[in-house]
């Protein structure tokens, strides 16, 4: 009898092996461009957050309360943590997650969910240990954050300052958002340890910046600007540039300020209107910047995910990074409601499809995670510190700022530049830091140009 099974159970085998494999999905041109969409794995429930790890694999959360590690090459999934206290109903359960920095010498991972308090649900930041095969050790960093069945944000992203920055919803309360001692419709900025920066708007409070109503989407581009996608009412999604103590309108403003009383509340309270405001909305979710010659299409552009339009729409950046330019969709209605999206060094762009989500309708396989690359990748993996680069931080300026520049850049000067190109200031330096003075500046968009040994980097900067 055994002898008559075997051939089945080897057959069981491949078939297994078949269904952890990539499965091609399309090709598609962008531009001149062919992409390729496979799909790396497919039978989960609701990923959240997709990021690329520092040892080449995908880490990812479902909001069921699992963590996990996906091979890209072999489709392998590994779950890693459940969080049996994170609580799934409605858009609540485990969602943002962010790994530290410099993670070889501080595995910490970082993540948001939410969990019931008697009657109550509440929200909270931990933090685990990655031992090399499993996250251990919780540690809670900020507790009873309001939450609710909906609007409870909350992505993760480290800047370049070494804080977490933390998107949290109103938590269905209007109210919340201009509240600065409600956590409700923020944006946060803590240390890594849970403490509180002491150069934040209110030494005292984590609060960055406020008046947000449910934004799941936050990015960091190269030249330190921080970019939030964020969920409207009925009316206007919003793509916003974040900015420290700004005010970003919510309950009393809906995408810009184009009505007596929003423009009275805006001129009033230090609003910023949003880049880009779409009506109908359209669910934005997770964004990523994307600047890889594979695609060159998409080059300086924010790759951001839509849930409720089902598409992937790439937002084209202006030079100085203030502006939209261009917007174009892909991918629309292929899979569903897209909800996150990562992106490798190597220029490939991996999606997370959320259908088993509550509000989409789950197609065979759902919910899955999908893989874009250009068919004549080159491969080449795209490092910061294999090329000159500048970062400054704070971008927007108050009165100091910190400039970063790679140390293999080897600068000999630097020069800041005005929007007549006209030159401001220029001096001689050697090193890799500097501190920049904008006290004597005034506010608007500048240039800081730097010369070295092997040639040249610029970057844009704001002044307030």
């Amino acid at each position: 009898m055994q002898r008559q099974y075997f051939p089945i159970l080897i057959l069981s085998f491949f078939l297994v092996l078949l269904g952890c494999a990539k499965k091609s999905e399309s090709q598609q041109i962008i531009g001149n461009t062919t992409i390729d969409t496979t799909t790396l794995l497919s039978g989960i429930d609701t990923p959240w957050e997709i990021l690329w790890g520092p040892d080449n694999f995908i880490w990812f959360t479902e909001r069921q309360g699992t963590v996990s590690r996906l091979n890209p090459e072999s489709g392998q999934r590994t779950v890693i943590l459940t969080i049996e206290d994170a609580f799934e109903y409605g858009e609540g359960g485990l969602l943002g997650m962010a790994l530290h920095p410099d993670f070889s010498e501080s595995p910490y991972v970082y993540l948001v969910y939410n969990y019931t308090a008697g009657a109550l649900i509440k929200e909270r930041l931990v933090r685990y240990i990655w031992n090399g095969t499993i996250l251990l050790g919780q540690e809670i960093l900020i507790d009873g954050i309001s939450a609710n069945s909906y609007h409870n944000g909350s992505r993760l992203v480290f800047g370049p300052d070494g804080k977490i920055y933390m998107s949290t919803g109103d938590a269905g309360n209007t109210s919340n958002s201009q509240n600065l001692n409600s956590l409700s419709g923020k944006i946060l900025r803590i240390n890594p340890d849970g403490s509180i920066p002491s150069d934040n708007p209110d030494p005292g409070s984590y609060v960055w910046a406020y008046g947000l109503r449910n934004s799941q989407g936050l990015v960091f581009t190269p030249q330190g600007f921080l970019y939030g996608s964020e969920h409207g009412p009925d009316t206007d999604d919003e793509l916003n540039l974040l900015e420290s103590g700004r005010n970003y309108g919510w309950p009393n403003v809906a995408g810009f300020c184009n009505l007596p009383n929003e423009i009275t509340f805006c001129n009033e309270n230090n609003v910023r209107e949003p880049l880009v405001a779409w009506t109908p909305t359209l669910a934005v979710a997770g964004i990523e910047y994307y600047n890889h010659p594979d695609i060159p299409e998409w080059q300086n552009s924010i790759l951001m995910t839509s849930l409720k339009a089902s598409k992937l729409v790439s937002l084209k950046l202006s030079s100085d990074g203030l502006s939209i330019i261009e917007q174009s969709d892909y991918l629309v209605n292929a899979y569903g409601r897209l909800r996150d999206v990562c992106v490798s060094p190597d220029g490939r762009v991996f999606i997370g499809v959320s259908n088993r989500d509550g509000r989409g309708t789950p197609r065979p396989g759902d919910d899955k995670i999908i893989q874009i690359k250009s068919t004549t990748s080159t491969s080449i993996s795209e490092q910061p510190t294999n090329k000159n680069y500048i970062r400054i931080f704070p971008n927007p300026v108050d009165k100091f700022a910190t400039v970063e520049l790679s140390a293999n850049f080897i600068v000999t000067g630097y020069s800041i530049i005005n929007q007549l190109g006209q030159i401001i200031l220029q001096d001689s330096f050697t090193g890799s830091h500097l501190k920049l003075n904008a006290a004597n500046l005034k506010p608007g968009y500048y240039f800081f140009n730097a010369t070295g040994h092997y040639g040249f980097a610029s970057t844009p900067f704001m002044v307030r």
